[in-house]
This record gives structure tokens, C-alpha cells and sequence, in this order.
């Protein structure tokens, strides 16, 4: 079943005329922000007051504005006489701060709600920047332009429907900024997307559909295991998990390698937790807590989103895609507490809360990734702990990792790309509340909850440089925030395409 139709992001080109010069744009943005000297206009402001008889300072400090980055002033022109472009509606002045990436990128943000059901906006904010500020900018625009609906009458909103990014010199350089800005707002998007798809429509069946979508869009080779072969080959902790459903699980395995590689490019898995909803078995979760169940397989759709753009961003290096699928339910076949699943490779887990399913499929993955995939990083990404929203909010991500080179690449990434991480303890006074008497391990061995399921997932990574992400902190937002729309995130697809278009992303890793 293919997504119905849904609002798309708005279709964003370069020029190097000013912005009111842009023939149809109904919307014309400039930039202000505060300096020593109080408020000052910034790139296209001069062209327009030429054609503008306002006081446009007047204005501002009637609004009491401060030059924040996001704050917003519109102006609606009552007249159009003299105008160059007669389409010219409405002019906003944007607020930069201080022209930082992160500034523009709640500036676009901001315009982009601003813009909504617009034909044209002209804008001339990034011409304050290099590179780094225009991506930032698009990125910010794009994504504060999402919206997801199954209405009956369509979507309340639309974005704004063309940009014009005006006022740029050397539109050939800037074109190669604004297509990885597209590429990697386009992968936030439509990890965004699939989290939001109620899981009446969405189950592991429907993941490896869109799987196999974006292989076909993207030229990845892709490879699916259906429930017969997971049982064949030792999955036991994606059997166990989904065996309750209707919906049978499966593990997707997606693969991009560059145009130019050779037999030594690295070789970097990511591990997806593709669980489309979680009751939480027969550990039931409260009514309250299912609500949001339907984007525990953010994780899964990260990686798929990220696989899909990494030749967009002319990543370097090898990428494979694993995402164990599965529907954790509730019925007289479900996983019992006190059961025990021997997962790939062997390993076994004792199962004293079935709400802690995210782990079991996961080790599946990472164990099948050691075993047979050679890879040289291993990197997972899921809305695996509540612990972990308890310990940062709503706001910043939590990581994990053996590997400090490659933490530090992955940090740097996720602030670049406006998806802040913070680097949690792996601290192994906490291992020995794993012992299980039966088993392996324990899957639920109490708190510190974030910090036991890293520790449980360890132990199935081979001794590989890792990272695990675990983003349940920050899976949903709360409220339209800068970029964020409220709802789910989809967040960790930036981040890791940030990473993953470097040159050398796992300099300084040890093996």
C-alpha cells in the first residue's frame, strides 16, 4: 500500500537578482538582525526600499522586534504601483540572530510557516552565508514545511509552493549546497512521514514495501527475509517479538556502495528498529502510552530514509541497511514473560518484560551484521528507552559508543545538522544486572534503564567500533518548534547523512 497523497516540500531554485526582481513571487523575505548600533538590514533590503516607499526601522520597533532568529514581521502592501514585480504581495523581515547555521535554519523555519498556501516566495537570507548557512536555511525551510494528514478533504495547509533563493553570486557552487540540503531535508522528511503513518495501513509487511521503493529510486540492491526464513536461520528475537500479530515481521537488508569503490572503501552497517506498533505483548502499556506507538519503528525508517539519499550526498564509503520489522502484540501465541528466544548466532535472552521487545530484534540485526556482513562500523538507531527522554527532555538525542573518534564524528554530525546529541555512559558497574539464571541475559533488568539496554545490545556487536542511538527523547515533539512540526520527528536521518557525506567518516576509528 503506497502513502495516499500528502502535501509536498516546496521546489527551491538560485538566482542572482534581488529578490523583488524574482518575476511572481507573491512573498518577498529579507533578513535584520541587531548589532552595537541596534537594528540593520541585511541582503536585498536596498533594492527593495528603492522600490518601497516604507520605514521599515518604524515598523520593526512598532512590532518591538529584537532581530532573534525566527521572529517574523510582515508588512502587506497596500499599493503596487512602481513595483518591478507586480505579483508582490506581502514582504517579511526575518530575524538571523547572529547569522549562525542554526539561526538560519530556524529563520527558514520560520518563513516557511509564514509562506504556507503561498505560490512564490523570494528570499535573499542566504545570501548572509557560505555554504554551511544556506544548507542550513533550506533544510530548516523544508522541513518547517511538513505537514501529514488523512483528512477526507485534504490537508488544512500547503506549503508555499516555489522559493527563490535570490541575490547569490557563483549559482554553479551554491547549486551543489542546495542539492545535499535537499537530499538530506528530504531524507528528514520522509523518515517524518513514515513515522506519522497510522499502523492500520503501516506493519512490517508495508516497511519492506517502502524498502523496496526506495532501493528501486535510489539503485540499492535490497534483500528480504519473509517469517519462514527467520525461523529457518535463527532470528529468534524477531520471531518471538511479531509472532503475536496477523502481521508477519521481516528483516530488510539495504545496500549502496559508491560509484568508485574499490575492494578496501569501508564498510559501514546501520540497524533500524522497525517495530510498527508496540502494544508492549503481554507487558501491556497503558492506554495513555500506546498513543504514540505507531513511530516505534523511527528507527527503521532513519535508516531507510538515510540508505535512500547517501548517493545524493556522494557518500564515500559502503552502507548497509538492516531493518528487523516486527508488530509487538498481544494474543494467545504472544511472547510470555519468562520465555526464553535464542537470537542469531545463538545467544540467548530471558524475556521478563515483553515491552522491552526493541532490544530483542535489534540484537537479532547486529548479530546477523558481525556474523556475515564484515563491516567495519556498526551503528543503530531506535526509540528504544523511555530512561532516555527522562534523562534530556524532548530536545537532544542520546548516544552511546566504544569508540571515542567515532563518537566524536557522530557529535560534531548531529550539531551540525541541528539534531543535538548527547554522549551517555557505557558503565560496566551496571553489567552485572544483566545475569539472567536461565539465560544469556536478562531483557529487562531494571534501571538505569538507557544505560542497561546499551549494555544488553553490546554484547552483540562483536567488539566493533559502535554506536547506538537512542533517540526516544526526542521520537515526537510536543509542539511546532524551529524546524520540528509536532508529532513525530523522524530525527537521526540528518545526523547521520551529515556524517556519512564526509570525506573520511570514520577517520580516526580503530578497528
Amino acid at each position: 500500500m503506497s502513502l495516499p497523497s500528502q502535501v509536498s516540500p516546496p521546489q527551491i531554485a538560485l538566482a542572482d537578482v534581488a529578490p523583488t526582481r524574482v518575476v511572481g513571487a507573491d512573498l518577498v523575505a529579507v533578513p535584520f538582525a541587531a548589532d552595537d548600533d541596534g537594528l540593520s538590514l541585511g541582503p536585498g533590503a536596498a533594492e527593495l526600499l528603492d522600490e518601497v516607499d516604507l520605514d521599515v526601522f518604524a515598523l520593526l520597533e512598532h512590532a518591538k522586534a529584537t532581530g532573534k532568529a525566527g521572529e517574523v514581521v510582515e508588512h502587506v502592501l497596500l499599493s503596487r504601483a512602481g513595483l518591478s514585480n507586480g505579483s508582490l504581495r506581502s514582504l517579511l523581515f526575518v530575524g538571523v540572530g547572529a547569522g549562525t547555521p542554526d539561526d538560519l535554519r530556524r529563520a527558514g523555519a520560520a518563513v516557511a510557516r509564514r509562506a504556507k498556501g503561498r505560490e512564490t516566495l523570494a528570499t535573499s537570507i542566504p545570501a548572509l552565508s557560505d555554504d554551511a548557512g544556506l544548507r542550513a536555511f533550506v533544510e530548516g525551510l523544508v522541513l518547517g514545511s511538513f505537514g501529514f494528514h488523512r483528512r477526507s478533504t485534504g490537508p488544512k495547509e500547503t506549503p508555499v509552493a516555489r522559493v527563490v533563493l535570490a541575490g547569490l553570486d557563483d549559482i554553479g557552487t551554491r547549486q551543489v549546497a542546495l542539492d545535499r540540503a535537499l537530499a538530506v531535508a528530504g531524507a528528514g522528511w520522509m523518515s517524518r512521514m513514515m513515522a506519522l503513518v497510522p499502523s492500520n495501513e503501516k506493519n512490517p509487511v508495508w516497511m519492506a514495501e517502502r524498502a523496496e521503493e526506495i532501493a528501486k529510486s535510489a539503485g540499492l540492491s535490497i534483500e528480504v527475509w519473509d517469517e519462514k526464513r527467520l525461523v529457518a536461520e535463527g532470528f529468534g528475537g524477531i520471531v518471538g517479538v511479531g509472532q503475536a500479530s496477523e502481521n508477519p515481521p521481516r528483516m530488510v537488508k539495504l545496500e549502496y556502495t559508491p560509484k568508485k569503490a574499490g575492494r578496501k572503501v569501508p564498510h559501514v552497517v546501520l540497524v533500524g528498529k522497525g517495530i510498527t506498533f508496540d502494544t508492549g505483548g503481554l507487558s501491556i502499556k497503558p492506554g495513555d502510552a500506546m498513543m504514540n506507538m505507531k513511530r516505534d519503528m523511527t528507527g527503521g525508517g532513519v535508516v531507510m530514509a538515510v540508505l535512500g539519499a547517501l548517493a545524493d550526498v556522494d557518500c564515500p564509503v559502503r552502507v548497509t541497511g538492516l531493518i528487523p520489522c516486527a508488530e509487538n502484540s498481544v494474543s494467545g501465541n504472544a511472547m510470555r514473560p519468562g520465555d526464553v528466544l535464542r537470537h542469531y548466532g545463538g545467544r540467548t535472552s530471558e524475556v521478563t518484560n515483553t515491552d522491552a521487545e526493541g532490544r530483542l530484534v535489534m540484537a537479532d540485526a547486529l548479530a546477523y551484521a558481525v556474523a556475515e556482513l564484515e563491516p567495519d562500523v556498526l551503528v543503530d538507531v531506535a526509540t528504544l528507552t523511555g530512561a532516555m527522554k527522562l534523562a534530556l527532555g524532548q530536545r537532544t538525542g542520546g548516544f552511546f559508543s566504544t569508540d571515542d573518534a567515532l563518537a566524536d564524528l557522530i557529535r560534531t554530525a548531529g550539531q551540525a545538522a541541528g539534531e543535538p546529541l548527547w554522549r551517555m555512559p557505557l558503565a560496566e558497574d551496571y553489567e552485572e544486572r544483566l545475569e539472567s539464571k536461565i539465560a544469556d541475559a536478562d531483557n529487562a533488568a531494571g534501571g538505569p534503564g538507557a544505560i542497561i539496554a546499551a549494555l544488553f545490545l553490546q554484547h552483540f556487536t562483536g567488539g566493533l567500533p559502535w554506536v547506538h542511538l537512542d533517540i526516544a527523547s526526542v521520537g515526537d515533539s510536543p509542539v511546532d518548534a524551529h524546524e520540528w512540526t509536532m508529532g513525530a520527528t523522524g530525527f537521526g536521518a540528518r545526523a547521520l547523512l551529515h556524517w556519512l557525506e564526509l570525506r573520511e567518516p570514520l577517520a580516526g576509528v580503530t578497528g
